[in-house]
């Protein structure tokens, strides 16, 4: 049985829709591009097309994936971040938009450094802690120049899929990766290194609130870049104890947030004494995001 690309599409979609995932229509339009390798350009071009039986059983058996809570990132293998293509599995977090708020507060804070003069010798030392796919610091260095970025994750897998989508990024020289459970395999690997910028989307959902999580982030994402403690405040509380000692004299630290964290993480960083001009940043949709703030030197 043969039928056409579109067709196929709308039956896909209805399946989709009723499976309850939220975006029907783009995801069964991206798992066809990705069975045909096709741009949005091609598939459109290619709509009223037929397909041999083979092909429409392999794209049923991906919708079925789907339907059945896979995200479609994991299915297709890629999710864009800042324009840039990454590739994902099942042992790093997807990208999220929200993260680009991150992304792109630290891309503005060291543009204007810049256009005041004060570019250090060397370039900006960046660390990108709890890198997963690497999105954050490959980012860094694809928008930036004079940017050297260090980037660290507990897991092994995430680390070589990041290091590989640096180089799929043709930045695979500006960026150092090690595997590392924030900075405790730092000091053999950076020896005396200072950063002038510590950055992180670290894990900060509360343990109470893993299991309602919906099931395409519980049954597929890793727990492990999700679950923050009791209060989701574990990492945060080790990164503003960690930070001072890596930070360079006025260095700052960015972290995402939750969007009930911010007050918090900012008292946090204010108890500390090791930190000022502490402040909070919403994204797009209103939320708090983001906190940024300055090494006291």
């Amino acid at each position: 049985m043969s039928l056409a690309i579109k067709e196929l599409m709308q039956i896909g979609e209805s399946a989709l829709k009723k499976a309850g995932c939220m975006d029907p229509k783009i995801d069964a339009e991206l798992i066809m591009r990705f069975l045909l390798s096709l741009n949005k350009q091609q598939l459109f071009i290619k709509a009223q097309s037929l397909l041999d039986e083979k092909n429409c059983e392999e794209y049923f058996k991906l919708i079925e994936l789907r339907a059945g809570g896979k995200p479609v990132q994991y299915i297709i293998g890629e999710q864009e971040f800042m324009g840039i293509p990454f590739k994902v599995n099942e042992d790093v977090l997807i990208p999220r938009q929200d993260t680009e708020t991150l992304a792109e507060e630290v891309i503005r804070e060291i543009k204007s450094r810049m256009s005041q003069k004060k570019m250090p010798g060397g370039g900006y030392q960046i660390m990108d802690l709890c890198c997963g796919s690497g999105a954050i610091g490959i980012s860094l260095c694809k928008y930036l120049t004079n940017v050297k970025v260090t980037a660290t994750d507990i897991s092994g897998k995430a680390i070589a899929l990041a290091k590989e989508n640096a180089e799929n990024a043709g930045v695979g020289k500006s960026v150092k990766f090690i595997e590392s459970d924030l900075f405790s395999s730092l000091k053999k690997g950076l020896g005396a290194a200072k950063f002038h910028i510590i950055v992180s989307n670290p894990p900060y959902i509360e343990s109470n609130v893993i299991p309602t999580l919906q099931r395409e982030i519980l049954e597929h994402e890793p727990l492990i870049a999700l679950d923050g403690g009791v209060d989701g405040l574990d990492y945060y509380r080790r990164i503003i104890a960690g930070s001072p000692a890596l930070l360079k004299p006025n260095g700052m630290l960015f972290l995402e947030i939750g969007h009930n964290q911010g007050e918090t993480v900012c008292s946090l960083l204010e108890e500390s004494g090791n930190f000022e001009k502490v402040k909070v940043l919403k994204d797009l949709t209103g939320h708090d995001r983001v906190v940024k703030c300055v090494k006291i030197s």
